[in-house]
């Protein structure tokens, strides 16, 4: 019968290849028979046991026992990184928040453009009052009311350089001189807002002003700073009083109205009674003294640059 004219095809069987001689095989070809058998009729393994008892113990064996042991150990560990982290953290958070920290520094380029402008032309602005949502005040990026730490920190660190440029044009630079105006500039920072801390905490107004806060409006002035230093070196005496006049008078103002929406609208409930009358003018004297403070200390801290 022609198997090609109905559609079948005749096949041959394939012939199994012998394995090349002169190599070593890595398995065993076992499709050609079944495994020898020993002396009791019993199939042999591949596995001697006499080389396995031979040679010590199974290196799988080892790692097994070994296992539990160092996952408990590595659970051990990690549990006391966890503690170690919780007890810094608690330490941490007993002198300074990182939470609250991070609230003030998170800006972005149209906050820092809108809150420059402010600082320097504060007088147009119209709406002082920090926003809330849900009882929690908005992010400096969301409010331009809103204090923040990274104008003061940038803003200080400018001042540092600009002063260093300043001493070297007039060939009086030096790492010393450098760091003594630096750390005069923190200082006067430091002493300033411990002065406003003890005065709110004696005259016993209170206020939702925290510390951050303070060190926020305390260091504004360095944008004030850098515009009087600028305008000294590139002018002249005349260019740097005219700076710092304006300067002092926008920073002023912008502290006044800042402040007074912390603290002169910020009433407790035990300010009623006979120095209820009183409370609103002390609020407003500490916020006079604090703004009309602010002058001062531009001055004292750029005078010595500009000659």
């Amino acid at each position: 019968m022609d198997f090609q004219q109905h559609g079948y095809r005749a096949t041959k069987p394939r012939a199994r290849a012998s394995p090349p001689i002169g190599g070593p095989l890595l398995f065993d070809d076992t499709s050609s028979g079944p495994p020898p058998m020993n002396n009791q009729n019993y199939y042999s393994s591949g596995y001697d046991m006499a080389d396995a008892s031979a040679g010590g113990q199974d290196p799988g064996a080892g790692s097994l026992f070994a296992d539990p042991v160092a996952s408990a150990a590595m659970m051990y560990g990690s549990s006391l990184a966890n503690q170690g982290k919780d007890i810094v953290n608690k330490e941490i958070n007993r002198f300074m928040s990182v939470n609250k920290l991070k609230y003030f520094f998170a800006v972005d380029t149209k906050y820092v453009m809108k809150k420059l402008l402010l600082l320097m032309f504060p007088y147009t602005h119209q709406d002082w009052e920090v926003r809330y949502h849900r009882d929690t005040p908005l992010i400096p990026r969301h409010d331009v009311n809103a204090p923040d730490l990274y104008i003061p920190t940038m803003a200080f660190i400018t001042y540092i350089l600009l002063a260093g440029v300043a001493l070297g044009i007039q060939k009086r630079f030096s790492p010393e001189v450098l760091g003594l105006c630096a750390s005069t500039a923190l200082v006067w920072i430091l002493i300033e807002v411990l002065v406003m801390l003890l005065s709110l905490y004696l005259l016993t107004v209170h206020t939702d002003l925290s510390t951050f806060d303070l060190v926020a409006y305390s260091g504004y002035k360095y944008v004030g700073m850098i515009f009087t230093v600028l305008c000294g070196l590139l002018f002249g005496t005349d260019g740097y009083f005219v700076a710092l006049a304006w300067s002092s008078c926008a920073l002023m103002f912008f502290i006044v109205r800042s402040l007074k929406m912390k603290i002169l609208s910020s009433f407790s409930a035990d300010s009623m009674g006979v120095r209820a009358s009183a409370k609103p003018q002390i609020r407003m004297y500490i916020t006079l003294v604090s703004a009309v403070f602010q002058p001062i200390i531009i001055y004292w801290l750029t005078a010595h640059l500009v000659r």
